[in-house]
């Protein structure tokens, strides 16, 4: 079986509706963008809709961060890389790189961190273990990928030296 590595497989286009006063996708739209990019991803992996369906399951995100390299505007279409970065039987750990899709450039990423959850109890729940074997065989395959830099990272400013 080939595993795309990264998986490169969401293409849209910045809508009209996602522009802001400054003439540029809006930071919001990113979210929603990505979260498309997220909804491929689950049905990569054996997380479609058919699955979450029939075992009363699906995700919740636990944390997100978005970086923002350079803006895109109405009409630019974009595609989307999405990489494994982690998984235990119960989250994922994965990044999402937005790039302009003729110029090639990179805008945005979103890093995110997710939970398997059962519907019936919203409580954390192992995945199915065809899943888990599914996820195995792309982190065994996203493992040999260069990590992005944008992994991890925190916000904050450098400490001020003080002076006395």
């Amino acid at each position: 079986m080939r595993i795309d590595a990264p998986l490169d497989a969401y293409r849209d286009v910045v809508r009209p509706e996602w522009i802001d006063h400054n003439g540029h996708m809006n930071m919001g739209y990113y979210l929603v963008v990505f979260d498309l990019a997220t909804d491929e991803f689950m049905r990569w992996i054996g997380l479609d809709a058919g699955h979450r369906d029939a075992r009363r399951v699906t995700t919740f995100c636990l944390e997100a961060h978005v970086t923002y390299h350079r803006e895109v505007r109405e009409g630019d279409p974009l595609r989307f890389t999405t990489q494994l970065l982690a998984h235990d039987a119960k989250r994922l750990h994965y990044i999402h790189a937005m790039y302009h899709a003729t110029d090639g450039y990179l805008a945005a990423t979103n890093e995110l961190m997710s939970l398997h959850v059962a519907l019936d109890t919203r409580r954390s729940a192992a995945m199915a273990p065809d899943v888990l074997a599914r996820l195995a065989t792309v982190q065994a395959a996203h493992d040999a990928l260069w990590r992005p830099p944008q992994v991890g990272r925190t916000i904050g400013l450098a400490a001020r030296p003080t002076t006395r």
